[in-house]
């Protein structure tokens, strides 16, 4: 259930009888040809579909993130990673205040994902509690449906593009874009990176059928409805 189709009453009578919850990550980033809000779209939902049949609440995703990179892009917005581990203690540190103990982060956007340690020492300052980190896109069984349809896949590629992230009335390229070169764009400024990229794509085709896509969806859902279930640590 998402909590902003929830009032306070609604919460606090869940909370009496279970203590977990979802928070999405998200970014704000270009992603091509496809919403400039794709990683938040995607943590959101992919929470939320996961979640539903449990009726565990799910969080609004976090809309920004760490990204730099991609500031040569306009739209882009990037947090310091000082900035994001202060704003995720925070939020976490209200879902504790009023009762939530298990926490799934759902998170889209790779760039947020060294945010796990700090994550990790929340968990030591607040015993009792118990925190899973899921990139849900690299997670095993979704990375391998992933390479099995086409191992020519990448940021702002197909395997962004599903009907909830595509912007109406938009074009796609119909050619594969070959791979960026990743060494160069380690090292590389904003600038520098959009010059290596062009349109945003890091490589591969831009669009698949969505029954490919819907198909992949399923086991990613699964994959991450798993974490929600069983015995925590």
């Amino acid at each position: 259930m998402k909590i902003s189709n929830c009032n306070w009453f609604e919460v606090e009578d869940y909370l009496k009888h279970d203590d977990r919850c979802v928070l999405p990550l998200g970014s704000t980033e270009q992603h091509a040809y496809l919403s400039l809000s794709v990683d938040s779209i995607l943590s959101e939902k992919m929470a939320t579909d996961a979640a539903e049949p449990l009726h565990v609440p799910v969080f609004p995703a976090v809309p920004y993130g760490v990204t730099p990179y991609f500031m040569g892009f306009p739209g882009t917005v990037s947090l310091t990673m000082q900035t994001y581990e202060a704003l995720v203690r925070d939020v976490l540190d209200s879902l504790y205040t009023h009762g939530f103990r298990r926490v799934l982060i759902v998170n889209g956007h790779g760039g947020n994902s060294p945010v796990q340690a700090a994550c990790a020492d929340w968990v030591k300052d607040n015993p009792g509690t118990a925190l899973r980190f899921h990139d849900w896109w690299r997670a095993p069984k979704t990375w391998a449906a992933v390479k099995a349809e086409d191992p020519v896949a990448s940021h702002a590629s197909w395997m962004e593009n599903f009907a909830w992230t595509r912007l109406a009335g938009r074009s796609m390229p119909a050619e594969q874009k070959p791979f960026v070169d990743f060494e160069r764009l380690r090292e590389a400024s904003p600038g520098e990176v959009r010059t290596l990229i062009g349109d945003g794509n890091y490589g591969g085709e831009y669009q698949k059928a969505d029954t490919v896509m819907e198909a992949i969806w399923a086991v990613a859902v699964a994959e991450t409805r798993s974490l929600l279930e069983g015995e925590w640590e």
